[in-house]
């Protein structure tokens, strides 16, 4: 099922254009390393409010997260650069350069500042904000955390005065995201300075718990968010693998609080990830990829990740812009039998601008073995270049292209194909003219290409999205040969043996 965001467009429009009239008391616009760890002049810009850092492991996502935490002198360096004697005589030098928005100290523009590493010690000017940052640790169960001990006995109680319900807010944020009622959800102050909280639920036959009870999960998004909740305005939220002790839903759903939270409070949200999931709700320009030392912005499959570096197993890689365009060239090589499958793979990269980029840095990348190519769609605005190995599918919509040349075979009356596209799409031969009926219909009164296919698959009875493209594709290859060959030929030529 195709993901739909219960954030609106325009609360979306509306955040981006905040950040550009720099319409906040304090925000971290730019974050330079130069250099940090493997990083050496790379630059990550916060153009929207929350940023997710996508990546494999090892390629540098929580060196972006320290480095925007050590612009505030409310989290140490060592936080997230510790250094370990003679180990770590790599840190010597390390320099991250920010642009900052202070009203405090300037009304109006930007202000610049930096954190260095030098004679063994860090340096930086005095830049305060609140800043939250949550670790992995806070999966880690109440019952291995030793603050917690106290509280593991048949004796524990406190004083009814420390027993709170959950704030409205709280209560309501938390609701959403874990898809249960917390009606009945309490906190305790464990000690008297309140900074250590343990949580109670209750369950539908009124039977109390405490959190020693929770999952891990459940009881990290309920303290993530009593924090969140309680920070100030402009604040600063630094969250490590935010998926973790989530499933995909709650993981979605955590992000579009955040971007909730940025509108309500003015907040600023950084986090790490490896999940397709925690990015679904991002605009392009609020996601970065870090690996192998580089930076990318834009929305990809995290899975392509090392295939832009290099570190893929193929004599080809295949960049293109989403996964229509993945699905019709894959079909396309499926077709040659010249072909040796197993030596390509096609990545989707959710948009031209990435796709293009993506594969000039695999191609200009000296570690890179193979070669790789970018294919974009016919309407893009991109350049078609044979020195950058940049090609273009034909047509110009991708969805329309393929839809309508099929139509004109499906009402062809010397060679029609409604028969075969029926069986294809799990339908009786029998019902074939109330398929074509419906095929022309929904051409007739659709006004976006991109959702042709799936019109078509709710119209025959919930039919997959997928099983309608990949019908009309077989059929646009069987009818169209020559189309076929072209886009085959592109790739032939550029596997090297």
């Amino acid at each position: 099922m195709e993901y739909q965001s219960e954030i609106r467009d325009s609360q979306i429009n509306q955040l981006f254009e905040k950040v550009e009239r720099k319409n906040y008391g304090k925000y971290l616009s730019k974050v330079r390393l130069n250099p940090i760890r493997g990083f050496d002049d790379e630059t990550v810009t916060f153009d929207f409010p929350v940023t997710a850092i996508i990546g494999p492991n090892g390629g540098g996502k929580t060196s972006v997260l320290g480095a925007a935490g050590c612009a505030y002198i409310a989290v140490k360096p060592s936080r997230f650069f510790s250094k370990s004697g003679r180990f770590d005589d790599s840190m010597a030098n390390w320099k991250i350069q920010y642009d900052l928005i202070d009203k405090g100290v300037n009304t109006r523009d930007n202000i610049s500042r930096t954190t260095k590493f030098t004679n063994f010690k860090w340096t930086r000017e005095h830049n305060s904000r609140s800043v939250a940052v949550f670790g992995v640790s806070r999966t880690v169960p109440i019952s291995e955390k030793t603050e917690f001990r106290k509280c593991a006995s048949g004796k524990f109680n406190v004083p009814e005065e420390r027993v709170h319900n959950l704030d409205v807010a709280v209560k309501d944020a938390a609701q959403k995201i874990l898809g249960k009622d917390l009606s009945d959800y309490s906190r305790i102050s464990v000690d008297k300075s309140g900074k250590i909280t343990l949580l109670t639920g209750t369950t539908n036959t009124g039977t109390q718990f405490s959190e020693f009870h929770f999952g891990a999960g459940e009881s990290s998004i309920i303290k993530m968010i009593l924090k969140i909740e309680a920070l100030p305005v402009n604040s600063l939220i630094l969250i490590e693998e935010i998926e973790n002790g989530l499933h995909p839903i709650a993981t979605i759903r955590m992000v579009e609080y955040l971007i909730d939270v940025a509108i309500r409070k003015n907040a600023q949200a950084i986090f790490t990830t490896h999940s397709n999931d925690a990015i679904l709700p991002l605009p392009p320009r609020g996601i970065w990829s870090a690996t192998n030392n580089k930076f990318f912005q834009g929305k990809l499959d995290v899975r392509s990740l090392r295939a832009i570096t290099g570190q893929v197993q193929a004599k080809l890689a295949i960049f293109v812009e989403d996964s229509f365009a993945k699905l019709w060239v894959e079909s396309c090589l499926a077709n040659d039998t010249t072909i040796v499958h197993d030596e390509i793979q096609v990545h989707q990269m959710e948009g031209d601008g990435i796709a293009v980029n993506v594969n000039k840095y695999h191609n200009l990348n000296p570690s890179t073995e193979h070669l790789s190519i970018c294919i974009i769609d016919g309407d893009s605005l991109q350049n078609e270049s044979e020195d950058d190995k940049v090609y273009r599918l034909p047509g110009e919509s991708p969805e329309s292209y393929i839809y309508d040349l099929v139509l004109d075979k499906i009402n062809s009356e010397t060679e029609s194909v409604i028969g075969e596209l029926t069986v294809a799409l799990h339908k009786p031969y029998e019902s074939q003219d109330q398929v074509k009926e419906i095929i022309n219909e929904i051409r007739n009164t659709n006004r976006d290409s991109h959702l042709l296919f799936s019109q078509v698959g709710k119209r025959l009875g919930f039919i997959a999205e997928i099983v309608v493209k990949s019908a009309f594709l077989n059929i646009w290859i069987r009818s169209y040969p020559d189309e076929v060959n072209r886009v085959n030929e592109i790739v032939k030529k550029n596997i090297i043996e």
